[in-house]
């Protein structure tokens, strides 16, 4: 337990209002905090407030959907403003000599590389001004999925990240269902990697009255584990789809879903994930289970990245419902499409692990 220190909660442009969410739960004010962008596209940070001595957690998820298409014009010069440049005397004839240059605009929010490097500043920052303890709380934790050399010369990039985080000045890590449980070894500070499987029970008895006659569906072997725990805990069936791909299949073919384990025909099934990026896994398990009788698909995910048009997309597949946590932004998702996107609210649980972390007390025990 920290004694004489109060939590100091700081974000960056990644998600302020699930920052606020958890500000209110705990009762506290968020820090100020100024994180903006110079002219040259640089990340500026300023800490309004003191953090000497002060149990710090910054809370910065690692993407930010965008209503833009990646790289477009989002925001211009006027609406952020950055810092004034000093006048250049123009050279006589110039502007004869060559056209202008075009005004660069900086980069948009939705860009997971400007979001890690807010991270990394705001908790550089935070070092130098003496934090007694700085917390990283990184709801979604990026670059999670290169966790490992697949192939022939491939970056570990989780491990990067996991070492930048550290270089930077991190004392502890709190993310959530990270894609896969050895990033947690990439650190030599402590990782609490909190589970969704809580909020997932949840939500699915809430919302389903026939919940104890549903089938839990994993949609490839690596989330076999997570979607069995979660229909043990339901007393349930569980099924297990596995993609198919041949020998000669051209690189870019997705394959065919199968069903391996498991029957559902007439049965409301579930689909369970850890992360929807395009929705093409979503898209080949929905078809493969309507196509052997499932009565009603419902699709519940962790992260719902859900990048480019991949929403729009997903809201015209036979899917009840897709369930997805905020920790992501999903508010251009759910105006992309209001009725088939549910979201569950994630911010009890940082809140609470917070609070745990800051008063020394047990974090499993949460779950």
């Amino acid at each position: 337990m920290h004694t004489g220190s109060s939590i100091k909660l700081l974000t960056g442009n990644s998600h302020p209002e699930l920052a606020q969410a958890v500000a209110d739960r705990l009762g506290i004010p968020l820090t100020k905090c100024t994180v903006k962008k110079f002219s040259d596209n640089e990340t500026s940070v300023s800490i309004g407030e003191s953090v000497r001595e002060e149990d710090v957690f910054i809370l910065q998820t690692g993407f930010n959907p965008s209503p833009y298409a990646f790289g477009s014009k989002n925001r211009t010069l006027a609406e952020h403003p950055s810092r004034p440049m000093t006048p250049v005397p123009p050279t006589p004839g110039a502007e004869l000599s060559r056209p202008p240059s075009p005004v660069r605009q900086p980069a948009p929010f939705n860009d997971p590389n400007d979001l890690l490097m807010e991270l990394l500043i705001l908790i550089s920052a935070c070092k130098t001004a003496s934090a007694k303890r700085i917390t990283a709380v990184i709801p979604c934790f990026p670059y999670s999925r290169m966790d490992r050399k697949d192939k022939a010369r491939a970056p570990i990039t989780a491990k990067l990240v996991a070492n930048m985080l550290q270089i930077a000045g991190c004392d502890h890590v709190v993310t959530m269902d990270l894609h896969a449980s050895q990033i947690q070894g990439f650190f030599e500070v402590p990782v609490d990697n909190l589970w969704m499987e809580a909020s997932m029970l949840r939500w699915i008895k809430e919302n389903l009255p026939e919940w104890r006659d549903v089938v839990i569906v994993s949609p490839d072997a690596g989330g076999a584990k997570r979607a069995t725990a979660i229909a043990d805990r339901l007393d349930c069936d569980f099924a297990l789809i596995n993609r198919n791909r041949s020998k000669g299949d051209a690189p870019g073919f997705e394959g065919r879903m199968e069903i391996l384990v498991g029957d559902v025909k007439d049965k409301t099934v579930i689909l369970i994930d850890d992360m929807c990026d395009t929705g093409g896994t979503i898209r080949l398990a929905t078809d493969a289970l309507v196509q052997k009788g499932a009565k009603t698909v419902y699709a519940v995910v962790s992260h719902g990245i859900l990048s480019g048009d991949s929403m729009t997309m997903l809201s015209r597949l036979p899917i009840e419902k897709i369930v997805v946590s905020n920790t992501i932004c999903q508010t251009e998702h759910v105006r992309q499409a209001p009725n088939k996107l549910e979201i569950m609210d994630i911010s009890p649980v940082l809140a609470e692990s917070i609070r745990r972390i800051h008063n020394g007390e047990s974090v499993s025990m949460m779950f």
